[in-house]
């Protein structure tokens, strides 16, 4: 069983950063890959961001690569979704998941409650 929570959420211009957190636990949480999805309204969900706790697998979405990163704490058991040059199609709901695999495609076992990202234009 892993419980996710995400926070960092909010509104921000155009060209903006934002940073939200993914605060892992759980027995079995590190088994995992930790995954970030978002979705738009109107739109499925889509992924965006993830990798290993170790550090040595990171994956990103086509859209985001160059932008996003996501560095972590295992200190804190929280992975971060780092967004640089935000753009109003960022706009979304972004969910933190524990995925058992990423590529090639991936798989969430467990999701986060969401956190609300706008960016204006």
């Amino acid at each position: 069983q892993v419980q996710l929570v995400e926070s960092g959420g909010g509104l921000v211009q155009a060209g903006g950063s934002l940073r939200l957190s993914c605060a892992a636990s759980g027995r079995t949480f590190r088994n995992y890959d930790l995954a970030w999805f978002r979705q738009a309204p109107g739109k499925e969900r889509e992924f965006v961001a993830g990798g290993s706790w170790s550090g040595s697998r990171t994956y990103y979405a086509d859209s985001v690569k160059g932008r996003f990163t996501i560095p972590r704490d295992n200190t804190k058991n929280t992975m971060y979704l780092q967004m640089n040059s935000l753009k109003p199609e960022d706009t979304a709901v972004y969910y933190c998941a524990a995925a058992r695999t990423i590529s090639p495609k991936p798989v969430a076992d467990s999701w986060g409650q969401g956190t609300q990202v706008t960016v204006s234009s």
